[in-house]
């Protein structure tokens, strides 16, 4: 299964000797491919050197065990053997996953979208507290986030918000958070007490440049107007605010936060790339509907992933069967708990996948 794991130990090398090539190292563009391209395959060249190692260690303990002449030595010599075995089966596994296939756009930025559904004024309240778990998430990790659009309500919950997470590996991981987010909970307005149960769908959309996604202007209707906050109220009182029609598709991006035309401009269109981007991946998947199938949901936002059960202080996501009771702490950006093990389901699902069409 590892024969062909050398070709990569002598790219890593090669890799490793560029990165203090004076060339490369007074090229920006050329020095950040070459310590990409090594950072991507390091992971797997370590495993497999400490993988090579257990062999080495196995042979030794061997050749101590073949002098039974002192028994202490003997004992020490079967403990490490057993510990170069039980090591290489561990690593085994590691590589295994560190082959499969990645997702080409996980080391990539992501613009994420939230809007209430169904559950009127409690459903935009309960997306406030959702962007508020990923902006903790987010700041926990080290990324940066920046909102992109927002429709705020009086009360302060939104209608839809969309905004941008920066950081290594943001869509890695929170590529998993798309669907539809259920919460059960006694609403502020409910003046009886009585549990309501509301929604709100995310979106987690990866970022994409120009070059990757061309739009023809001919394409575009843009239409100018009065920004506009909880209430109806003005923000500002020129027409600042941008809404983007692409006409091939119908999807229509609006943007209102900056002042400047120019900068909502930008906005949209970097909402509309990311979208047009996702449509396309979609087109792909579904050629390749049994390997969806194989797979955690990590895209349609029509899925149920999740209900937050405040009364009980529960959290559980339905995909994988996983119930915490630590709703305050999720909600407050330790989503690492439910999102590790999303990963090492979708993993166990691929490495399924890939022994059974061996």
């Amino acid at each position: 299964m590892f024969e062909n794991l050398d070709v990569f130990e002598k790219r890593y090398e090669e890799l490793s000797r560029k990165l203090y090539d004076p060339n490369i190292v007074s090229n920006p563009d050329l020095y950040r491919d070459v310590m990409k391209e090594t950072k991507s395959i390091e992971p797997l060249v370590e495993a497999y050197r400490r993988y090579k190692k257990t062999f080495a260690d196995e042979e030794d303990a061997l050749a101590l065990l073949s002098d039974n002449s002192d028994r202490e030595l003997h004992e020490m010599a079967e403990e490490e053997l057993n510990t170069a075995r039980a090591e290489r089966e561990k690593l085994t596994e590691e590589i295994k996953i560190l082959l499969l296939p990645k997702d080409p756009n996980d080391e990539r930025n992501v613009i994420m979208e939230i809007r209430g559904g169904a559950g009127g004024e409690e459903a935009a309240l309960f997306s406030a507290v959702l962007f508020r778990m990923y902006s903790m998430y987010a700041q926990s990790k080290g990324w940066k986030t920046e909102i992109l659009n927002a429709s705020e309500t009086e009360l302060g919950g939104f209608k839809e918000i969309s905004f941008m997470i920066s950081g290594e590996g943001a869509y890695s991981r929170l590529k998993y958070e798309s669907g539809v987010h259920r919460v059960q909970r006694v609403p502020e307005t409910e003046q009886q007490g009585r549990i309501h149960t509301s929604t709100a769908t995310v979106a987690v959309l990866p970022e994409v440049d120009e070059v990757e996604v061309e739009i023809d202007p001919n394409d575009l209707k843009i239409d100018t107007f009065r920004s506009s906050g909880a209430g109806g109220q003005h923000i500002n009182k020129t027409s600042s605010a941008i809404r983007v029609t692409h006409l091939p598709t119908g999807i229509v991006v609006e943007c209102q936060d900056e002042r400047s035309q120019y900068k909502n401009k930008d906005r949209a269109l970097k909402i509309l790339r990311s979208r047009l981007f996702e449509m396309k991946q979609k087109e792909q998947d579904e050629k390749v509907a049994a390997e969806r199938r194989s797979q955690v949901g990590t895209g349609d936002r029509s899925e149920r992933i999740r209900t937050y059960n405040y009364p009980q202080g529960r959290v559980t996501d339905h995909r994988i069967g996983l119930t915490l009771y630590k709703i305050d702490d999720i909600l407050n950006g330790g989503l690492d708990e439910i999102i590790d093990p999303l990963i090492a389901a979708d993993r166990a699902a691929k490495l399924k996948q890939a022994e059974q069409s061996v």
